[in-house]
């Protein structure tokens, strides 16, 4: 397990912030960047646009997360007793910046990441479950790779979050078993599935399940890797009034684009919430958090997580009143610990922007990154309905409008004919967007220099019967804070940044061979 710092001189920040986690965290070998491309250190020169996947840590949050490790450093307390004390503390301070410090009895569970949160709810769900509970999520390319796997109780990683060594794929011993089962929100070739259908889907499995008195985990996205919520909020609210009892409903927020009005919401409607402070808050990556409310925290609190699960889960993760912290070792993460506390300082400097501020911001980002999309042949900007969470939210905040931007590539000689590039092509681009191309024959100078990271390449159907992918641009809490910064309004100067990361997306596209 993660204690070995008991005994060893405390590591440097930026060795903390790529522990903890599993592989997706580690270091490229040989490289200093992890596999999303994003260094343990502040790296001013790379523009971010690619919240909807990982954001390199900002100066402001390496330098809280360095001011925490040397507090930790000249703690003379035991490891274990220090990192319970500072995650209470950031537990608290989360519930207040969310806006939830006034709900009563809502609980907070910290996890390495999005995926462990998945798996640590599936647990508490199933946990001594006569028959095996189901699990509904959408399709894993909207979601993540390995979300299946932790919901059913498998390991998705060769290592855990506290360093245990596992088998990709393989059960987690005595975990409860859980059947998962995928509904897909996209056609074939990208478009998205009419929102009755996929409600339809969603509420034929969940009713079959548990009109056989099986237990259901209803996963919602809010919002999915291009931007959807499925499925919507008045077929889920309509299950959980049929089923109150049988129908439990986490809510993957993991890309935390939630306004307070919202997560309330959510919430007082007793749904679960997965968070995470690395996708919208533009957090490191690896930082997850579990918002459970007062009436499923009675239920769920009461029985202990197999131990096995002690691999991914320490004892202080957890409140102080729940059965599983017996189950579990009193060890320091304090790799997590750190990512929370960069994370805490954007969401920090995020709350502080008054919501009508960060909604006209928004906006106009959004009109000037969708116009650039829909008006350049190399570009195929793919449509997003409207992000609407009735009954449960009207549209009074900043949460209903677009941050997250797919747009497909194309050969623009041959935009008429529908010509988009294919993944590896749009990899090329997507790789090539981060480095200095300073002497690349098809750029001129000043734009070959700079460097840009979009959301990853995200799989997004066929199209001709080939595998296409999307890029996404992304607004961030980080580029709220920058736009209105010092009470200015400082939009104009970040939306041409991300608009010339597109300038630098179309010339690459159009040096590639056709």
């Amino acid at each position: 397990m993660n204690n070995h710092h008991d005994r060893l001189p405390f590591p440097a920040t930026q060795q903390l912030l790529v522990e903890g986690g599993d592989t997706r965290i580690a270091l490229v070998p040989g490289q200093i960047f992890n596999r999303y491309g994003c260094t343990p250190q502040p790296d001013p020169g790379l523009l971010g646009f690619g919240s909807a996947t990982a954001s390199v840590i900002s100066e402001a949050g390496f330098a809280a997360a360095e001011a925490l490790r040397c507090r930790l450093a000249l703690d003379g307390e035991p490891h274990a007793i220090s990192y319970a004390r500072e995650l209470n503390r950031l537990r608290q301070e989360l519930a207040l910046l969310c806006g939830t410090d006034d709900l009563p009895g809502v609980d907070i569970v910290f996890a390495a990441s999005g995926t462990d949160l998945h798996l640590i709810a599936a647990q508490l769900v199933g946990n001594r479950a006569a028959v095996p509970a189901l699990a509904l999520m959408v399709n894993a390319e909207e979601t993540g790779s390995s979300v299946a796997a932790a919901l059913s109780g498998h390991h998705f990683s060769t290592h855990t979050a506290l360093a245990d060594t596992v088998s990709v794929g393989s059960a987690i011993p005595a975990s409860s078993a859980m059947e998962v089962a995928t509904v897909p929100i996209r056609l074939a070739d990208g478009t998205a599935r009419p929102p009755a259908a996929v409600d339809a889907e969603f509420e034929s499995l969940a009713t079959h399940a548990l009109a056989q008195g099986r237990r259901v985990l209803l996963v919602l996205a809010d919002v999915s890797k291009t931007g959807l919520i499925a499925p919507s909020l008045a077929c889920v609210t309509a299950l959980q009034r049929r089923w109150p009892d049988a129908l439990d409903i986490l809510v993957d927020a993991c890309q935390f684009r939630l306004a307070p009005a919202t997560l309330r919401a959510y919430l007082t409607h007793n749904f679960m919430v997965a968070l995470t402070g690395s996708k919208f808050m533009t957090g490191p990556t690896f930082s997850g958090a579990l918002l459970i409310p007062a009436a499923p925290a009675q239920r769920l609190r009461k029985h202990p997580l197999p131990r096995a699960l002690r691999a991914y889960s320490a004892a202080a993760d957890w409140p102080d009143d729940w059965a599983t912290v017996g189950s579990l070792d009193n060890v320091a993460n304090f790799g997590l610990l750190l990512r929370w506390e960069a994370a805490m300082a954007e969401l920090r400097a995020f709350r502080a922007v008054p919501e009508a501020a960060v909604a006209h911001f928004l906006h106009a980002f959004a009109r000037a990154v969708q116009h650039r999309l829909k008006n350049d042949p190399a570009f195929e900007l793919i449509s997003v309905p409207q992000i609407d969470r009735r009954p449960l939210v009207e549209a009074t905040s900043w949460d209903h409008i677009p941050t997250i931007f797919p747009f497909l590539l194309h050969h623009p000689a041959t935009r008429a004919g529908n010509r988009p590039l294919n993944q590896e092509e749009t990899a090329q681009i997507y790789q090539h967007l981060q480095a200095d191309l300073t002497g690349h024959p098809g750029l001129n100078r000043p734009i070959a220099a700079l460097r840009y990271q979009l959301g990853q390449p995200v799989t997004f159907g066929q199209r001709h019967g080939m595998a296409v992918s999307a890029l996404r641009l992304c607004a961030s809490a980080r580029l709220v804070v920058e736009a209105t910064a010092g009470g200015k309004d400082n939009s104009a100067v970040v939306i041409a940044r991300a608009l010339a990361a597109l300038d630098k997306t179309a010339l690459l596209v159009r040096c590639l061979p056709t």
